[in-house]
């Protein structure tokens, strides 16, 4: 399917894009799933992940299978598991070393103008690649870019060619659980977001450490019942999103499929486009959460409609967001 057709802003159509990440280990009716999916659909075909380890990167990377493929370009994406300590680091990796040989590629480019010709090297280095159309383009741009290299014999068309490909767009995702992004990893992936870098996060929200049966953790809402909390938690829920709003130069979104698909979508969308850090909240239900899994979407929209899961989106380029981040840093009032 020509993914250029395709309005992939609407749900109907962007369904038709093909999933990445299928046939996965995770328990049936998870709720983190979806949203991995939805990524791979999207991105997939040029996504490098970094997965914090966890229930998304057991069902993620279980041997000697894995649920992430390739395209019928034989593109997919690259996906590897870091501990739970340092996964936003970890990303922050990738995204620091595509860059690095991406503006390497640009340069051997530029000093190989006059062999490759300067109509393909303007369109290359100018090109926007903000939708499908541009990246589709970009790709065939490469493409012939390797073509004229074969045909010359010097050590720059040979480093050229062998980081060709970083000209096309990557997206970068830090993916993993609240347990991770609310407490074990959180120092790291405050730091990352804090950098300024173009690395997209995904916290995939069950407020409870799943993978280990249900714990406490710093996302799970007061009062909740959950292992190490029998009582009811006596704290309140961390707001991981408004801690990253304070910067003001980070894409935040909350988001339920369950409750509001296009909005999640949009999210997604807005976020991968967003030059800068971007994070996501993404509620997920969970079999620790002790409900009927075949109605978790109902449970989702439910929790929205209670006012439990707030959902926004905050950009930093929108008008509005200067006033959301004067009311956030403004000082509280004194009595008296």
């Amino acid at each position: 399917m020509d993914r250029r057709r395709l309005k992939v802003g609407s749900i109907p159509q962007q369904q038709l894009q093909v999933p990445l990440f299928e046939f996965s280990g995770a328990c049936a009716g998870c709720g983190e799933t979806p949203y991995v999916k939805l990524l791979s659909q999207l991105f997939g075909d040029r996504a490098i992940i970094a997965n914090a380890t966890g229930c998304s990167s057991i069902y993620g990377g279980n041997l000697p299978t894995t649920p992430w493929t390739k395209n019928g370009d034989g593109r997919g994406p690259a996906w590897c598991n870091s501990l739970f300590e340092d996964n936003a680091e970890f990303g922050f990796g990738f995204r620091l070393s595509v860059d690095k040989q991406k503006g390497f590629a640009r340069e051997l480019v530029q000093r190989l103008a006059p062999q490759l010709g300067d109509d393909l090297v303007k369109a290359i280095l100018q090109a926007e690649q903000k939708d499908e159309a541009g990246i589709y383009e970009q790709r065939e741009r490469v493409a012939a870019l390797k073509d004229k290299l074969g045909g010359i014999d010097s050590l720059e068309a040979r480093q050229l060619l062998s980081v060709a490909d970083l000209l096309v767009k990557k997206s970068v995702w830090v993916l993993g659980g609240d347990g991770w992004a609310y407490d074990i990893g959180y120092g790291g992936l405050d730091h990352v977001l804090a950098c300024g870098r173009d690395v997209n996060v995904l916290v995939l929200d069950t407020e409870v450490y799943s993978n280990t049966g249900g714990q406490m953790s710093k996302s799970t809402p007061r009062s909740a019942v959950a292992k190490f909390a029998a009582g009811g938690k006596p704290s309140r829920k961390k707001d991981l999103g408004l801690i990253a709003m304070t910067y003001g130069n980070i894409y935040v979104a909350a988001v339920a499929m369950g409750a509001r698909d296009e909005h999640t979508l949009r999210a997604f969308l807005e976020a991968e486009a967003y030059d800068g850090p971007s994070l996501i909240i993404a509620y997920s239900h969970c079999i620790a959460h002790g409900i009927d899994m075949t109605t978790g979407m109902q449970n989702q929209k439910r929790a929205v409609e209670s006012g439990q899961w707030l959902l926004y989106r905050y950009h930093p380029n929108e008008p509005s967001a200067a006033r959301t981040r004067s009311s956030l840093t403004r000082a509280p009032e004194t009595a008296g």
